[in-house]
């Protein structure tokens, strides 16, 4: 597929065609195999880079502690699944094998409520990784990642009513808001602090009013 012009974004899953393709500093390390790379995607970091067409991704394994950052040429990418196609194909419906778990529970409950609230969102984390990929590294415990699509501001009741939600599920719900400049916690923007922690391609700064960061 050509991503030549298409808007690649945070969180999106991307596939290459050779571990070749990869680009880092260091050494890729050894549990990124070949073998493992060939099914696994590789997940779309924020950051900001000087070189035209190179994008920033992160590698992740079986486990928690096995993530790489490195990036990738646009012209390598040969398939890529944005978290607003897994909540689409509701893939979870499926996989019988991980039906029982808290997070894909709460999955389920969670998706038809936020369709309801005519809401642009989509599958990270763990849970998105194992829609995409096939490969789970779930386990009872797995937290459920969500992102909210958001360019328009969200009113602080709005996002304290759509939390309540979030929390009535089997499973912890992680929503992150992303609103073009960068993303932050639903929580934050929920509770009572004066500020949030808006992660950009730059790195994190602590602001006011997230759609409008420069007046922070």
């Amino acid at each position: 597929m050509s991503t030549t012009e298409e808007v690649i974004r945070p969180h999106d899953l991307l596939w290459i065609g050779t571990p070749q393709d990869i680009r880092s500093i260091s050494d890729v390390p050894a549990w990124a195999s070949p073998e493992w790379l060939s099914i696994a995607p590789l997940v779309v970091r924020r950051e900001t880079v000087a070189e035209h067409g190179l994008v920033p991704v992160g590698i992740r394994g079986r486990t928690r502690g096995e993530r790489f950052a490195a990036f990738v040429a646009r012209e390598r990418i040969v398939r890529r699944v944005t978290p607003e196609a897994l909540a689409r194909a509701r893939g979870w419906r499926t996989h019988v094998a991980l039906a029982d778990l808290p997070c894909m529970r709460a999955l389920d409950r969670i998706a038809p409520e936020l369709d309801r609230l005519r809401l642009t969102w989509g599958i990270t984390g763990s849970v998105g990784f194992a829609l995409a990929s096939g490969v789970s590294t779930l386990r009872q415990d797995s937290d459920l990642d969500l992102l909210l699509r958001a360019e328009r501001p969200l009113p602080r009741e709005e996002a304290q009513a759509l939390l309540s939600l979030l929390q009535a599920g089997p499973a912890r719900i992680d929503m992150q808001v992303d609103n073009g400049h960068g993303g932050f916690a639903l929580a934050e923007w929920a509770g009572k602090t004066n500020r949030v922690l808006l992660k950009t391609g730059s790195g994190p700064v602590l602001v006011a009013d997230p759609w409008a960061p420069d007046a922070s």
